[in-house]
């Protein structure tokens, strides 16, 4: 277990490296920062000495080496449209990203796994397949579409929820949370909904097609023979097996999930980092783009590393095989 951890440590060390990598061309070759930072009247001086402050003389080597280090230590320097540190400016829409995608991910689990489990057990009801139909819409439908009738629905017609911003929220010590707040909590409720409701339709549909597979397997047959009720079959049996598979898709959509707030924020408004960087991108504030992309990124890995770490906890096949392989 020690010598899997260090090797995925090893591993997301490597992706990271790469990806600040990427973010460093970023600086390098998306516009000069020196004409972002000083006016359009600025003399050929003032550019020199812009350009020496910032180190933008040094050898490549050496500008390369001193961005790993300063992203390493959160550091990626001033907003060019703000003119405010960028960690600064991440470390104000982070908690309003993660409530959102925290929202969404339970909605999608507390929705999904019950409704594949009814999809599989009642597989020719009527109710399951209308069920079916509707996960084929909610994955086939793009996002945005599914936000702006959202809006059109329950904001212009019905009026009875916001179509944008966050709400009244609460400053708990340099987070601030809608959660305690009704506006807050009515402004959190179509945002989610939209980013919940592909990954909700994806887990439904993935715990129904591993649920029949599941409940085909010989040892669930034996067990059916021997008299052991449905319930405990169903529940104890065939669903933990069934989550294996399930826990490891949604680790990598909860990462999905980061990433696909961006739409998700655009189109209510959300004053979340997603929508700090289509900001950026609209400014071509370079500083912020590029740790937009390193904390995604690193994100993805930690959620990644921390379920190929639970997949080896709950799935004791893999602890055989590693034991078997070490005593051959």
């Amino acid at each position: 277990m020690f010598a899997f951890l260090i090797r995925r440590i090893i591993q997301a060390a490597l992706v990271m490296l790469v990806v600040a990598s990427i973010a460093f061309l970023m600086f390098r070759f998306l516009g000069d920062p020196i004409s972002n930072l000083l006016p359009e009247d600025a003399t050929v001086e003032d550019r020199a000495e812009m350009r020496e402050k910032l180190g933008l003389n040094d050898p490549f080597l050496t500008q390369y080496g001193r961005f790993i280090v300063d992203a390493a230590q959160g550091d990626f320097g001033q907003s060019y449209r703000n003119n405010r540190p960028v960690s600064d400016l991440l470390a104000e829409r982070f908690p309003a990203t993660a409530e959102l995608v925290l929202v969404a991910a339970s909605l999608a689990l507390a929705l999904g796994i019950p409704l594949g489990i009814y999809t599989a057990l009642n597989p020719r009801g009527w109710i399951s397949q209308g069920l079916q139909v509707v996960s084929l819409l909610g994955i086939s439908v793009p996002t945005f579409v599914t936000g702006i009738l959202l809006i059109l629905l329950f904001s212009v017609s019905l009026g009875w929820l916001p179509s944008f911003g966050r709400g009244t929220v609460v400053d708990l010590g340099g987070w601030t949370t809608g959660f305690l707040t009704l506006s807050g909590l009515k402004a959190l409720i179509l945002p989610s909904i939209m980013l919940a409701l592909f990954q909700m339709t994806l887990i439904m549909r993935l715990v129904r097609a591993e649920m029949l597979e599941v409940l085909r397997a010989d040892y669930i047959k034996f067990a059916r023979a021997r008299g052991i009720p449905n319930q405990i079959l169903h529940f104890k049996y065939a669903l933990k097996n069934t989550l294996i598979p399930v826990m490891t898709i949604f680790g990598l959509q909860l990462g999905g999930l980061i990433a696909f707030a961006i739409i998700t924020e655009t189109v209510f408004q959300w004053p979340g980092m997603g929508f700090l960087f289509i900001q950026a991108v609209n400014f071509s504030d370079v500083p912020v783009m590029a740790a937009y992309l390193v904390l995604v990124s690193f994100l993805f890995v930690v959620i990644n590393t921390i379920v190929d770490l639970l997949y080896h906890v709950v799935d004791p096949r893999l602890r055989v095989e590693k034991s078997t392989a070490r005593g051959v």
